[in-house]
């Protein structure tokens, strides 16, 4: 063994031996200054993440404002099995499942298809306007996004006329009907968050070595074969990570969109557990102990789905948030 790989290994078995806390205390030293920044983004998440949790206890008491948490009745399990025994719950479970989905399916891969469709382009000027027209809907308001797509899709819309004349639908106001909720929710979805959600998968592509695809071009491969067996390879680690974190808000469907497209009419459809909760805990009749259930449920469930997914992921790729 030469002396520098004896060296190495000494010096290798030593922080092994190096207690937990002394191991600490030589990474801050000699990285404090990146500790220094991170203090910011700690102390964001344990004011505006982590105390609110304490709150949770409301889910077990009969909550009034009047009288505080310390006061407030005691109830155990009571909301939670309100919920569980509400005759609109395998209604908001279909819905909420089914468009979460439905994004995960058709949302999820098109970013990574324009990424793709980016990185393929040869003139630069042509790629940036690309991507900064593609990335100007994420910034738009949901309120404003919501109004265009009323404009659109109402009786006399563009969309629905167009429609009604490529493909002779009825001329109606497609908000109104529950089976057409869903496409316009996902189309909608795409148009606002596609250029915003490729930035990471473009991200990833160029740290891609260069000498892979000069050797793929050694042995033969055209663009299209570069694609599938160089680049989408290489992205693997970025979607497996971002399918997981997607996963895990699948039971957290944006409701504000929702609920500024939906009506009465297409609850049918467009009713999921976030809006339906609104209704109930805060629009109709106040009662926070039922809104802090339900959304402790979904919170359970988001992590849950995370907790399966990464252990799938790792088993089957290796590729995994831990």
């Amino acid at each position: 063994m030469t002396t520098i790989a004896k060296k190495k290994k000494d010096r290798v078995i030593n922080r092994q031996r190096l207690s937990f806390g002394r191991r600490v205390q030589r990474d801050f030293q000699m990285n404090w200054k990146l500790y220094l920044l991170f203090l910011p983004v700690l102390a964001y998440f344990l004011v505006f993440k982590y105390a609110p949790m304490a709150g949770l206890v409301i889910s077990f008491q009969d909550f009034k404002a009047a009288r505080g948490i310390a006061g407030s009745k005691w109830v155990g399990m009571k909301h939670f099995i309100n919920f569980f025994n509400d005759p609109f719950l395998p209604r908001l479970l279909r819905n909420t499942i089914t468009i979460a989905l439905s994004t995960l399916l058709f949302s999820f891969p098109s970013a990574i298809v324009l990424a793709l469709l980016i990185n393929e382009l040869r003139s630069r000027k042509m790629s940036r306007m690309v991507q900064t027209i593609s990335y100007i809907p994420h910034f738009i308001s949901v309120v404003v996004v919501c109004g265009i797509i009323r404009d659109l899709v109402s009786r006399t819309g563009g969309v629905t006329m167009l429609l009604s004349t490529l493909f002779g639908m009825p001329v109606t106001n497609m908000l109104y009907e529950p089976n057409y909720f869903v496409p316009i929710y996902i189309v909608s979805d795409i148009w606002s968050n596609i250029g915003w959600n490729s930035i990471v998968y473009l991200s990833a592509l160029t740290a891609i070595d260069q000498e892979l695809y000069e050797a793929a071009k050694v042995d033969g491969a055209n663009k299209w074969h570069q694609i599938i067996h160089v680049t989408i390879p290489c992205l693997i680690p970025t979607i497996v990570i971002m399918f997981i974190l997607k996963v895990g808000k699948m039971f957290d469907v944006g409701y504000e969109k929702i609920m500024l497209l939906y009506t009465p009419l297409t609850y049918e459809t467009a009713d999921v557990i976030n809006t339906y909760v609104y209704r109930r805990g805060f629009a109709e009749n106040v009662n926070f102990s039922y809104s802090t259930a339900v959304g402790f449920f979904n919170s359970v469930v988001c992590f849950l789905l995370v907790f399966v997914t990464n252990r799938i992921t790792r088993k089957m790729g290796g590729n995994s948030l831990w």
